[in-house]
């Protein structure tokens, strides 16, 4: 069975994002949202669809979408 992750994919702004995020969709990324102001792409999709999608132009990086806990307000406690 294949694991499927959280992606974080950074892009150039060489190409419309949008046009981007449709890319990426029909090479198996389930893109979940595109957050322009950032030129960043998230969603999902195993390692190996991960790894392929590097390749392609306008990709800068792809990274692990990892959750972060800031903690309460007022807590020395983070991450």
């Amino acid at each position: 069975m294949t694991n499927i992750e959280l992606w974080i994919v950074t892009v150039s702004s060489d190409q419309p994002i949008r046009e981007m995020a449709t890319h990426l969709s029909a090479e198996g990324l389930a893109v979940k949202d595109v957050l322009e102001e950032v030129g960043c792409i998230t969603g999902s999709a195993d390692t190996a669809t991960a790894d392929r999608l590097k390749k392609i132009k306008g990709v800068l990086d792809i990274a692990p979408d990892i959750q972060i806990n800031m903690g309460p307000p007022g807590s020395e406690e983070t991450w």
